[in-house]
């Protein structure tokens, strides 16, 4: 921290103290002269006597100590912080991210989860008025991060993200979208829903009343479908041991990607649906559909800053110059 806002300032004081002095002694130099030619030393003596050389000795003192608080005051004393709120427009998004077994399929290598993890990095990179929340979802939705401008937290908690962390099994779509809708119930404007899935949805009778919400929200669904439409064994660890995830009759199971469902809930929202194709193409569309989101304005954190002090030094520096001028110079009797 810099005591001073605008340090600079005393150099100036340095260039006005240099000329006061100047003058000072060039008047004073004139003054002994014609002390000398119109008095003796004795005579001066009985005119001037001590006690008015010592307030004339004061009052200068008090002056020139006076201008130099003045001269602090410029330079904008500073300490103690305060936080500035300033108003900023942001558009709002949910990012809503598949989290069930199937996500740990391998046609995006090394898997689906980590590709999106990736792409989440990039995008959350690229936000600058861009207010996200993230939402993990199997059968059931958790919030992972609220609706936050703070790019930080959101790529951390992105990075939190991972199969199996919630402990309800299988794949729906509609806790998701009610979820992501109640967190941008508050903002107005066009909003979005950036669905990562494979699309796979164990129970799809809800999801109509899911978009009939995120439609009255003015919420768009921007559908993001990874994973390929040939199917992918779902690998899983038994005992230490790689084996793929079968069903209860023994099957071992194949995950698809259901692009034609995605493409009808993005429709269906006013959306549109993204294939991945790479972390990084993929984060630079998402992010392209952002920005043609409604922006709202809001009083947001801005700067921390030090509070100017100018007042104390502005007060000291008018009491002492006062004081100077209130002192007497003519001979008390």
């Amino acid at each position: 921290m810099e005591l001073f806002n605008q340090p600079s300032v005393f150099i100036y004081m340095i260039f006005a103290a240099v000329l006061l002095g100047a003058l000072w002694y060039f008047g004073a130099a004139r003054a002994e002269k014609a002390r000398k030619l119109l008095f003796s030393a004795e005579n001066y003596a009985k005119l001037v006597p001590q006690e008015l050389k010592f307030r004339r000795r004061i009052k200068d003192i008090l002056f020139l100590t006076g201008l130099f608080f003045f001269f602090a005051a410029l330079a904008g004393p500073q300490w103690g912080r305060q936080k500035i709120d300033v108003e900023a427009s942001y558009s709002q998004a949910v990012i809503a991210v598949d989290v069930s077994l199937s996500m740990q399929a391998e046609d995006v290598k090394p898997n689906r989860m980590a590709g999106a993890k990736t792409m989440l990095s990039m995008l959350i990179d690229s936000f600058a008025r861009e207010r996200a929340g993230i939402v993990a979802f199997t059968s059931r939705a958790f919030m992972q991060c609220p609706v936050t401008s703070d790019v930080g937290a959101l790529k951390s908690l992105a990075q939190g993200l991972n199969v199996n962390m919630l402990p309800v099994p299988g794949t729906e779509l509609a806790p998701a979208v009610n979820l992501a809708a109640k967190m941008l119930a508050p903002y107005p404007g066009s909003k979005a829903v950036v669905l990562i899935t494979d699309g796979e949805d164990h129970n799809p009778k809800d999801l109509q009343a899911a978009l009939k919400t995120a439609r009255e929200n003015d919420i768009k669904i921007i559908a993001v479908g990874i994973g390929s439409e040939e199917g992918e064994l779902i690998p899983v660890r038994e005992n230490g041991v790689k084996t793929y995830k079968k069903d209860k009759d023994g099957k071992t199971v194949l995950t698809k990607l259901d692009e034609k469902s995605l493409i009808g809930l993005a429709s269906a929202t006013g959306g549109v649906y993204i294939k991945f194709s790479g972390a990084q193409q993929t984060a630079e569309e998402i992010y392209r559909q952002m920005l043609m989101l409604d922006k709202s304005s809001s009083m947001v954190n801005g700067n921390v800053l030090y509070k100017n002090r100018y007042q104390i030094p502005l007060f000291i520096g008018f009491v002492l110059v006062l004081s100077s001028i209130l002192i007497a110079l003519r001979k008390v009797k």
